[in-house]
């Protein structure tokens, strides 16, 4: 959660439009691409990666007493039928490609400037199928493969091959040179991708669109976007995201004191401040679900990526003629990886302190934003690899949740189980096991996951970098001028202790910003027993 929000006072918030409702107008890729080739024809498999859920029976269902014939009646849910986030177009150069892996799929994100659109294609060339995400955008604004010059257009047709001869056949216009274009739209400042690149799909935008935030396009409201790839699984991210039990403990230090919540008969009480999540499951289909929190507030899972809501109490009818009061939201983007691997896009609409985001840059936000992802990073890599161990059909056995806190987990892990035989479904082969577990520093380093991602992370890593190399030129200089005018132009004691100080004062703050670069940009370990 963005630690600027548990500063926001207590207020009413509206509960968002259903997510279905008409967006606003939103820029769309939806050109006709090639059929795509034979080889680019992705199987699903069907192989568990991680531990997922049955109906825990150590607590009570958070569905109704129908739950079981509901089940019968609804179908498995399509993978492969659903939008998927692949970054903010904040993070997104327009003057460079952009690789990203969805459900196991290699694709690139690069700017039409023929049409002012982002698009987004599979990550191979047609030729030897290297990588699209190396290359680059030509003077033309076409798409450039940068192992032999082949070029494409917005629409996936090959445009150019530098080795055919002018005069000879036109082999750039044969379909087995064109590179399959998924349907791609900007909304909420996100770019999502349709994971089909078929013909019959180029339409999709016209019978479903991705979810869609109204807070976040509100002009009252000011969003922190940001970005992470994280050492573990789609489920292992979704479940976390959903329990706020475990956040004065695995995010201690990191965040405010949490409120005391009333809880009659109690006599003990730690430090961290946790107590009882009370939570109702209402609204659970296949589509996701809504649960409702104890003080008001909701947050609702919209499958297979969304969620988002509110720990402040919903607002009550007929305010929303008034001025809007106080509020904020968390919304969260969870998106499968590959087996063991997932990423996190968030984004943090209020309408509170919206004069902060003029003076404060997004980098600096995402400091404690990554400090809070790493504080439980090892723990639920682990906890994965345990979930594994045990058995997918024995989670309900291996887990123990008696209490209402761990409700939205319990809903979500009888979504997976229910809808998707605890499964993702890939749209690309993948191997049905988890990788092996790196040490720390790689487990927890920020660069690749994060900042390389991350624009507004990224010049400030390039500034401070700078700045750097600047103070140690410095503190050398101020000493090679101390040798030079010694006896002519520094001739006191008091002269010479002065500029002796200043040169020691740059080499100190140079390596004090190299130990902050070191910490917030690359990698800080977080050791929960000294917390």
């Amino acid at each position: 959660m963005d630690p600027l929000s548990l500063l926001v006072p207590r207020a009413r918030p509206s509960l968002p439009l259903p997510l279905r409702a008409a967006a606003p107008a939103i820029s769309s890729a939806r050109a006709a691409a090639p059929a795509p080739r034979r080889w680019r024809q992705r199987a699903r498999l069907s192989s568990p990666v991680s531990a997922v859920a049955a109906e825990a029976p150590s607590a009570p269902s958070p569905f109704g007493g129908e739950e079981k014939e509901k089940e019968k009646e609804e179908g498995q849910f399509e993978w492969l039928d659903q939008w998927y986030p692949l970054a903010p177009v904040c993070d997104l150069d327009p003057g460079a490609p952009h690789g990203k892996t969805v459900l196991g799929l290699r694709v690139v994100a690069w700017y039409d400037r023929a049409v002012d659109e982002w698009r987004v294609f599979d990550d191979a060339c047609p030729h030897r199928l290297a990588p699209l995400s190396e290359g680059r955008i030509d003077d033309k604004g076409r798409l450039q493969c940068v192992y032999h010059g082949w070029c494409f257009d917005g629409r996936g047709s090959c445009q150019f091959i530098p080795q055919a001869p002018a005069l000879g056949p036109p082999v750039h216009k044969n379909s087995k040179a064109c590179v399959a274009s998924y349907p791609s739209v900007v909304q909420n400042n996100i770019l999502w991708f349709y994971p089909r690149a078929d013909e019959e799909h180029q339409d999709i935008l016209q019978r479903k669109r991705p979810p869609f935030i109204p807070e976040i396009d509100d002009p009252s409201f000011v969003t922190v976007y940001g970005v992470r790839d994280l050492p573990y699984g789609y489920d292992v991210l979704v479940e976390n995201l959903m329990d706020p039990a475990h956040v004065p403990y695995a995010h201690k230090g990191l965040m405010g004191k949490l409120r005391k919540k009333e809880d009659p008969g109690r006599v003990e009480f730690d430090v961290e401040g946790g107590g009882p999540v009370k939570m109702k499951i209402v609204e659970a289909n296949i589509a996701g679900f809504l649960s409702e929190q104890d003080n008001s507030g909701y947050f609702r899972y919209v499958a297979p990526c969304t969620f988002y809501g509110s720990p402040l109490p919903k607002e009550e009818k007929g305010e929303e003629k008034k001025k809007k009061p106080p509020q904020f939201m968390l919304v969260f983007m969870c998106v499968p990886v590959s087996p063991g691997k997932s990423r996190v896009i968030w984004a943090f609409p209020r309408n509170v302190g919206v004069w902060l985001d003029k003076v404060i840059p997004r980098w600096y936000y995402h400091i404690g934003q990554n400090a809070i992802l790493d504080s439980d990073i090892y723990l639920l890599h682990i906890e994965e690899r345990n979930f594994a161990a045990a058995g997918v059909e024995n989670w309900q056995k291996a887990v123990y949740v008696p209490t209402s806190s761990d409700n939205m987990v319990i809903a979500f892990r009888n979504w997976f189980r229910k809808h998707c035989k605890s499964q993702v479904g890939w749209a690309a082969p993948t191997i049905g096991q988890l990788p092996e577990t790196p040490t720390k520093d790689k487990l927890m380093e920020r660069y690749w996951s994060h900042v390389a991602q991350c624009r507004s992370c990224s010049a400030a890593l390039k500034t401070m970098k700078a700045l750097e190399v600047a103070l140690q030129v410095a503190s050398v200089a101020v000493v090679g001028f101390l040798a030079v005018a010694k006896g002519t132009l520094v001739t006191s004691v008091v002269q010479r202790a002065a500029v002796v100080s200043l040169a020691v004062l740059c080499f100190a703050a140079s390596r004090w910003l190299a130990s902050f670069i070191e910490k917030n940009f690359y990698f800080q370990d977080y050791v929960h027993a000294y917390k």
